[in-house]
């Protein structure tokens, strides 16, 4: 039986009976194997990319002088929005693979490196934890999925979209820091907040706010050690570090679901794929196989695409590199703007039925295979 939760409009008790491409049994469990080695190399290097950078930012402010600053200014420049790129991957993208319990072989040292990145980013985790397991097990079905409502919105032409991923939007900034303070005197608004932190969980809550009241007077406190030491600038490379130039995140982040279908039980018709260099695939964790790691959430990322391979003949095509994403998703926008209604069609071959030994035994016939 369907029920909500008081206040809020969307169903608690569902369940979504997902097509899933069959993968041999044999070879699902050898991509399920975690590899610390794997897990150590990409946070190390991550992380390591994070701090490096920002101490680059930190050696080209202490070069400016009254002499050469026509060169030196924007040498920091670049340096920050280098550094700044990294910062949308610092957050919950990063919080997400932990989250999964997947990088690393120990719980406990996916938990570790979860707090590290959720702290350093500002990042709600706690909230997260709860929000991302609903999305996906009813991933952008309208009634019980809030992270991610179909369709998805955005406007190009507002000048603080462009000041916030190409530079630093400090009212966002603020927006930012009142929702921590907010929430670190127990205050939660919002309908999908308070679906997936209700108000009955008082020890939810109470690890939320605790949460944020820890990133309020941590970050505080380090602000503070920045300022005694003579190093105040740390406090925008490292204390704010996150916070701006967010375009390639952006640029990653919003193929996910853009332009795709609510409420159909196959993951192929309301998630994206896309392949790209591994540049951006190291900043973003391999979450460009976005369909592979719906399907199969239990998949570390380094194994994404190893996955991708094994059941590719079963997929939509995916793009490769963001200029041919973003081409497709910019005409994706142009339709839906013409026509509201519109919903892009992925095209795939029919599902397959499944046996109990987990092998292909045909097609099978259900409501997204008649809609692709």
């Amino acid at each position: 039986m369907e029920s909500t939760t008081p206040s809020t409009p969307f169903v608690s008790d569902f369940k979504i009976d997902w097509y899933r491409t069959p993968v041999e049994r044999e070879t699902l469990a050898e991509l399920m194997q975690r590899n610390d080695v794997r897990g150590w190399t990409q946070t190390i290097c991550h992380l390591g990319l994070f701090f490096v950078s920002g101490g680059l930012a930190y050696l080209a402010f202490l070069t400016i002088d009254g002499a050469n600053w026509p060169w030196s200014v924007p040498l920091l420049v670049v340096a920050l929005f280098v550094h700044g790129t990294i910062g949308p991957f610092m957050g919950l993208i990063a919080v997400h693979e932990l989250q999964h319990r997947t990088v690393f072989r120990s719980r406990a040292l996916n938990a570790v490196f979860e707090k590290v990145y959720a702290f350093i980013s500002w990042s709600d985790y706690i909230w997260y934890q709860e929000s991302h397991a609903i999305h996906h097990q009813a991933t952008c079905h309208g009634d019980y999925d809030g992270e991610v409502p179909l369709p998805i919105r955005f406007s190009l032409r507002r000048w603080r979209f462009w000041l916030g991923i190409l530079a630093w939007d400090p009212y966002a900034t603020w927006q930012r820091l009142k929702l921590v303070w907010r929430h670190a005197n127990g205050h939660i608004q919002g309908a999908w907040y308070n679906h997936v932190l209700p108000e009955s969980n008082k020890p939810l809550r109470r690890r939320h706010r605790n949460w944020a009241r820890t990133l309020l007077i941590g970050h505080a406190l380090l602000a503070l050690a920045f300022i005694l030491a003579g190093y105040a600038f740390l406090i925008v490379v490292y204390t704010f570090g996150t916070f701006y130039c967010a375009w390639l995140g952006l640029l990653c982040g919003r193929p996910q679901h853009y332009g795709l279908n609510p409420d159909i039980p196959d993951f192929r018709q309301n998630t994206r794929t896309f392949t790209c260099s591994w540049l951006p695939a190291f900043y973003y964790w391999n979450m460009q196989y976005h369909l592979e790691h719906h399907m199969y959430p239990a998949v570390p990322f380094y194994n994404l695409p190893k996955l991708r391979k094994a059941i590719e003949h079963d997929l939509p095509p995916a793009p490769h590199g963001l200029i041919a994403t973003w081409r497709e998703l910019l005409e994706l926008r142009k339709k839906c703007i013409n026509d509201p209604t519109y919903r892009f069609v992925p095209e795939c071959p029919p599902p397959v039925a499944r046996s109990r030994a987990g092998r292909e035994v045909g097609p099978q016939q259900t409501p997204a295979s008649s809609a692709a």
